[in-house]
């Protein structure tokens, strides 16, 4: 079967959440899926990379749990393709200790990483973290932040430059948010990696790095010399004002 459907949540409730779990191992699998599940999200699953594609387009899920080490089609490979379709945020479960493979999920779209082995406990936490993220914000705070030719609309959560409409991920999107919060405020990455992720997650700060990257690379004329999100030699980051000046 190509995929299952756990029904622990009542049907029909348009408020339910999905979230498509991506892992070749059936116990694993299964484990995450019924604590979910009765932790109120509607669960979908997959078994590889390919299949998880499949079920992505059929069921629009508000969040996927990604495997790395899958056979047939890897989740480096999925981000890479699902990137190109959608922006839902992603977290990935991987059991390699390398930071560098971290590092390149996060730079392929993924919003946040789980190593295994993990406790259920962490697991929802970070769930519940990148859906607030992703979605609560966008109810709570319809705001417009607008810095020279860059607009960002928190109730649509859409950014626009000029008029080129840009495409980011839920962190990408709060990473961006907090920096033109303040323009011209440095944020050390301490502060950054805070917004993105709160108390209960590990401080990786490196995470900020490769989030500030991908935003560049999107938001940017030239990101080599960005011209928006600056960099702050030994503090962190911020977002030039209209002199591009920077203050602490």
């Amino acid at each position: 079967m190509l995929y299952s459907k756990f029904n622990l949540t009542e049907e029909g409730d348009m408020g339910v959440r999905t979230i498509l779990i991506v892992d070749d191992k059936l116990s694993a699998q299964r484990l995450v899926a019924d604590y979910l599940g009765e932790h109120g999200y509607r669960i979908v699953v997959a078994n590889n990379g390919r299949d998880a594609l499949f079920v992505a387009r059929h069921e629009k899920p508000d969040l996927v749990l990604l495997d790395i080490m899958m056979p047939e089609m890897d989740g480096f490979e999925f981000m890479r393709r699902f990137r190109k379709e959608r922006k839902t945020p992603v977290i990935m479960l991987t059991a390699r200790v390398d930071e560098t493979d971290k590092v390149v999920g996060l730079e392929l779209g993924a919003d946040d990483y789980v190593t295994k082995p993990f406790g259920m406990a962490e697991l929802l936490a970070r769930v519940r973290a990148v859906m607030r993220r992703a979605y609560d914000d966008a109810v709570s705070s319809p705001e417009v932040q607008r810095v020279g030719d860059v607009v960002l609309d928190t109730n649509k959560r859409l950014v626009t430059v000029g008029t080129r409409r840009v495409e980011l991920t839920p962190s990408e999107f709060e990473l961006l948010s907090a920096l033109m919060s303040a323009p011209g405020r440095v944020f050390s990455r301490a502060v950054l990696l805070e917004k993105l992720k709160g108390n209960s997650f590990e401080n990786v700060e490196r995470t900020v790095d490769v989030h500030v990257r991908n935003l560049r690379a999107k938001l940017e004329p030239d990101p080599a010399n960005p011209r928006y999100v600056q960099t702050v030699f030994g503090v962190g980051y911020t977002f030039a004002n209209e002199l591009g000046e920077a203050t602490s």
